[in-house]
């Protein structure tokens, strides 16, 4: 696919030696193993030409069904089952809040997505057979772009609602809504070493995104430099043309989603007889109705001031006398390009903290970072709704299922104002915690409660997350992980990928003693079920998410333990203690008949499924045909792989452990091994499409080049100059 043709090693190893002059006159990308690009430049606009250039080489044909999926013209191209997202994205489009806030960026942030549109389009100009000359390929804007920001802002708020908005209908109206196989929320891992918690006494960082496998939700990972200015190297997702998750020569950090709410559901109070008006402080207000067309037809959605009206099958029905509106802090947040750049030119924890307060852009991210100096930093300051505790129990309204659904017939219930916020309505930096240590700090998606457990943060708003609670056993496991270790680069990295298992550590000899003594057992059906072969399959398994001959039995585990966690079912012989939450809940009660009906249930799921109850792990996880070792979240793993069980074959793998970067920042400069375990480019065609899967396999990792000198002995090296 690549017309270009590359200059010869010789000339590659020069231009790498003394890339500046080069930089100087136009823009040199750099890619050494494993298809890694280095964009050097001399300003961000023309940083930006190579970072569009690079990526458009590896992921021409993905961004370009991004864009069309930004666009709302998947009907036109893909079929009708697309409406309701073309739907959701036409209103969003006419609403024009990405145009309005484009202009508000900084000049840095304008120019790099300027220039990534030209190297990406520039790349399409001449390669003209770029995704077989598929007819929905097109060059694209600059307003593509930041459409593509505005989405990932929103992820975890209106972008998880595409259906409730396209659908929300009055009484009498209603159409039917499409039946999508819900997401798991994004989660990850991340864990900051100080120097007390090292054996070099340096800043180390380990980040784990747990992200989605869809081409539309990749990392990709670059390294990009304008001299004197800017040199940073990690990953971001696709269509971003900034390192979100990376390290410069001081710095490292990472990110994991934030527990903290993002958006609020507002209950409105509807006029009888009326319901596209509504009441607020005993005035009527008439709902905005908009005429919203696609390639599938027109319908006509409806608005507050607030956001748009949701409708679901559940608890969020439009009646004759209430609907629901959802608002959402990230509507219009363009300020994650910037906030990323600035994060990228911190040169410590300090001034990493400095740019999150400055910018507040973050979406639903907490950020855990080190420096070389070796101090550790948490923090959750990000885009949080200002709803206090206070609002919360005067205006809350509907039963606790994990939304904040507040009164909207009250202005009183409107969101609160902090003066050092940086957008009207959101809590500002000082309400929002974080946390500065000597030892570590980590997050495996609880709330910032234990970031660590011998400094405990408390006194932040209920919205945030909460306080005192159990903690989940990927969080357990991780903070066992941790431990009171001194960690070298290399320990962090057998860590990662130990793949332990906090349930089948605490309870599989149980488990396995009673099935043995237990032969026949009895399912929630009333039905006696022979579990023979499900026992005999624990018993040999090693109890790891290790793939490889002793993995049979790994599967049935995990179903096991999800119905084992049904209510009713006294799971732990010791329960939650809040004096001890790092070591309990702990050991299963295999006696309890309710895990015994669990396990019986486990083995007529399989049997359901028509799949063996020893099926091995590397059968049924696997990427492009290669095993993918790891296990879900719940299970206490920390290197998650979210295939779901019992397997349906082919399975494929929705979530998971994706770009996992060990960075040491030492006082001669950063050490970093890292691993894109489904490659650079979605194209199957592409050479780094399963290459680092199949280093992942053996549990080896990349060795990251960010000097000079790293770059130019790389025995792959290759240089393309773009003027």
């Amino acid at each position: 696919m690549q017309r270009i043709v590359a200059l010869s090693l010789v000339f590659a190893g020069v231009l790498a030696a003394c890339p500046p002059a080069v930089a100087d006159s136009g823009t040199v990308i750099r890619r050494t193993s494993y298809g890694i690009p280095h964009v050097k430049a001399g300003d961000y606009r023309n940083l930006g030409l190579g970072i569009g250039y690079a990526f458009a080489e590896d992921n021409a044909c993905t961004m370009a069904d991004m864009v069309v999926t930004l666009s709302a013209e998947r009907t036109r191209w893909f079929g009708a089952e697309n409406l309701p997202s073309d739907l959701y994205y036409q209103r969003l489009n006419q609403s024009e809040v990405v145009d309005r806030q484009l202009m508000r960026q900084s000049r840095q942030a304008r120019d790099l997505v300027r220039g990534y549109v030209a190297g990406f389009n520039r790349y399409l100009a001449r390669t003209p057979d770029a995704c077989g000359g598929a007819k929905w390929v097109r060059p694209i804007t600059e307003l593509d772009v930041w459409r593509r920001v505005h989405q990932v802002a929103g992820l975890t708020g209106s972008e998880g609602f595409q259906d409730q908005i396209a659908s929300a209908q009055p009484p009498g109206a209603a159409v039917t809504a499409a039946a999508r196989e819900p997401r798991e929320r994004p989660g990850s891992n991340g864990i900051a070493l100080g120097r007390s918690a090292t054996t070099t006494r340096s800043g180390m960082v380990l980040g784990n995104p747990h992200f989605y496998w869809d081409d539309d939700w990749r990392f990709y990972q670059q390294h990009l430099t304008i001299p004197g200015e800017l040199n940073v190297s990690g990953a971001g997702l696709y269509g971003v043309p900034v390192v979100g998750i990376g390290h410069n020569d001081r710095l490292g950090w990472t990110h994991t989603a934030s527990e903290a709410k993002t958006f609020t559901v507002s209950k409105l109070t509807l006029v009888p007889g009326d319901p596209t008006s509504y009441v607020v402080d005993g005035q009527v207000r008439r709902m905005i109705a908009e005429q919203v067309a696609v390639a599938g037809g027109t319908r006509t959605l409806y608005r507050t001031p607030d956001g748009p009206l949701v409708e679901d099958d559940g608890l969020l029905q439009w009646t004759d006398t209430t609907a629901y509106v959802l608002r959402d802090a990230n509507h219009g947040n363009l300020r994650l390009v910037d906030q990323w750049l600035a994060m990228a030119r911190a040169r410590s924890v300090a001034d990493l903290h400095a740019a999150l307060v400055r910018h507040q852009a973050l979406p639903w991210m907490n950020t855990l970072a080190s420096d070389a100096t070796g101090t550790a930093y948490y923090s959750d300051v990000q885009v949080v709704p200002h709803v206090t505790d206070d609002l919360r129990a005067r205006c809350g309204t509907g039963p606790d299922v994990g939304l904040v659904i507040l009164d909207g017939s009250r202005s009183s219930c409107d969101w609160g104002r902090d003066a050092d916020a940086v957008v009207p309505g959101t809590l500002g930096p000082n309400r929002l915690p974080s946390l500065v240590r000597q030892d570590h700090v980590s997050n495996m998606n609880d709330s910032p409660w234990l970031a660590n457990p011998a400094a405990p943060l408390t006194g932040y708003p209920s919205i945030v997350g909460d306080v005192g609670t159990e903690r989940s056993a990927r969080t357990r496991l991780g903070l066992d992980m941790i431990g009171t270790n001194r960690f070298t680069l290399s320990t962090v990295e057998e860590a990662t990928f130990g793949n332990r298992n906090l349930t089948a550590e605490q309870g599989l000899a149980a488990v396995v003693a009673m099935c043995q003594a237990n032969p026949t057992l009895t399912g929630s059906d009333g039905r006696p079920v022979d579990v023979r072969a499900a026992c005999s399959a624990l018993a040999g398994w090693s109890g790891t998410g290790d793939t490889g001959a002793n993995s049979r039995g790994a599967f049935f585990w995990r179903t096991f333990i999800m119905l084992s966690d049904r209510p009713g079912i006294a799971r732990w012989l010791v329960p939650y203690d809040p004096a001890d939450p790092v070591h309990t809940p702990r050991g299963i009660n295999a006696a309890d008949p309710g895990v015994q009906r669990s396990f019986a249930d486990a083995v007529t799921a399989f049997a359901a499924a028509g799949v063996a109850v020893d099926v091995p792990l590397d059968a049924v996880q696997q990427y492009e045909g290669i095993p993918i070792h790891g296990c879900r979240g719940p299970e206490g793993c920390f290197n998650v792989i979210s295939v779901a069980s019992p397997p349906r074959r082919p399975a494929k793998i929705p979530h998971g452990s994706s770009f996992v970067m060990a960075v040491e920042l030492t006082a001669a400069g950063p050490r970093m091994h890292s691993l894109l375990i489904y490659g650079q480019s979605a194209d199957p065609a592409s050479p780094h499409h399963t290459d680092q899967a199949r280093l992942y396999e053996r549990k080896q990792w990349v060795t990251g080049a960010f000097t000079e000198r790293e770059i130019a002995r790389d025995p792959h090296l290759t240089v393309r100059v773009l003027t």
